[in-house]
């Protein structure tokens, strides 16, 4: 049954690449060109699968290239795809005359090509410069063991591997670090979707480098799943970081992190069995991956959960589509008596553009109303 949906979704996306070819086709006037503009995207397409299948087998720089390369290509192409359509909507109802520019010519060509180009470059640099968002919150219970508040850095989605390199990542460290955090809550997809370049390359001593005084805590997400959720313990392990899979950890004696198992696992555990043996008299801080059923959260009193996944889109109009899916997709909420805040994620996935959203870690300064 399962290959029911993957023969759909592969006939959408070559059918797709089919439509948009073949409008560029007719617009570029030279045979030339065609075949070139036709291996290009050829290429792309086969970029990503092939790094995949034997990225594993190849130097870090050439799995890294294949990588980013296509899995870029998705995104470009999904511009490619939305202004080629918005040039046939307008030359079908003749609101302007574009016959002479998008058949036979190297002006329309070149036009779309530099809108997105335009497009794209701007959401480079706009996932470059990582926002840093700062809340303040309070939490209606006591704090004890002489802790009345807490500041934490929250992060999710960094998805180091081929795509985010140790370079990049450790560019990263000096906007935690510097915040001089209490405790550091990763929020899932820390791993993306292959653990052979995390072993193989030694991200685990970048990863090290974290500074915080109370540790690093985090949940597994999909893509752990996705690149074998063992594998993706054992690497955590390696990096010093506390897994909470399905579990529940007592802070100073002061306050609970709960970590929720990501819902790839069909078998995890609910809230309510989670919180059933501890003392929910102390403030309740939960990390959920996907920001799903968050009723659940309010229901069972947690005072905060923190989630990612969704990426915001990670480029418009995904975002759209993101905001359908759930009911939470982005930002700060309050449900209840539960403070939630769904992150649009440090890192990101595939390629490196944010349109409409932004690459951020998240300074939560949380006290405890009545602290000792």
């Amino acid at each position: 049954m399962r290959i029911v949906p993957i023969l759909i979704m592969l006939s959408l996306v070559l059918g797709a690449h089919y439509y948009v070819f073949s409008r560029l086709w007719f617009m570029i006037p030279q045979p030339v060109g065609r075949v070139v503009m036709l291996a290009l995207g050829i290429s792309a397409l086969a970029l990503p699968v092939l790094a995949m299948l034997i990225g594993d087998y190849l130097s870090q720089s050439v799995a890294s290239f294949m990588y980013r390369m296509g899995f870029s290509w998705i995104i470009i192409f999904l511009y490619l795809l939305l202004v080629v359509a918005l040039v046939d909507v307008v030359r079908l109802t003749h609101l302007f005359p574009l016959e002479g520019i998008f058949s036979g010519s190297w002006i329309g060509f070149i036009a779309i090509t530099s809108l997105i180009v335009a497009c794209l470059t701007f959401g480079y640099f706009n996932y470059r410069d990582k926002k840093k968002v700062e809340l303040s919150l309070t939490v209606d219970k006591e704090g004890r063991g002489g802790v009345d508040s807490l500041k934490i850095v929250a992060i999710s989605d960094l998805h180091l591997g081929y795509g985010i390199g140790k370079k990049e990542f450790e560019s990263w460290l000096p906007l935690i670090n510097d915040e001089n955090p209490d405790i550091v809550l990763i929020a899932g997809d820390l791993v993306d979707s292959n653990t052979h370049p995390l072993f193989e390359y030694n991200f685990a001593e970048s990863v090290k480098k974290i500074q915080s005084k109370y540790g690093i805590y985090a949940v597994l997400g999909n893509h752990e799943y996705i690149g074998n959720a063992m594998k993706s313990t054992e690497f955590l392990r390696l990096a010093g970081i506390t897994l909470l899979r399905d579990s529940v950890a007592l802070i100073n004696d002061s306050f609970y992190l709960i970590g929720r198992d990501d819902r790839s696992n069909p078998e995890r555990k609910s809230i309510e069995e989670l919180i059933a043996p501890i003392d929910t008299t102390k403030p309740l801080i939960m990390l959920d991956h996907q920001p799903v059923h968050l009723e659940e959260t309010a229901r069972n009193h947690i005072d905060l959960q923190l989630s990612g996944h969704t990426h915001k889109g990670q480029v418009w109009p995904l975002s759209w589509v993101v905001n359908t899916l759930f009911e939470h997709a982005y930002g700060y909420l309050k449900k209840g008596d539960t403070h939630i805040y769904v992150t649009s994620g440090l890192g990101i996935w595939g390629g490196k553009f944010r349109i409409g959203s932004q690459s951020e870690y998240v300074v939560i300064h949380l006290t405890f109303a009545g602290g000792n």
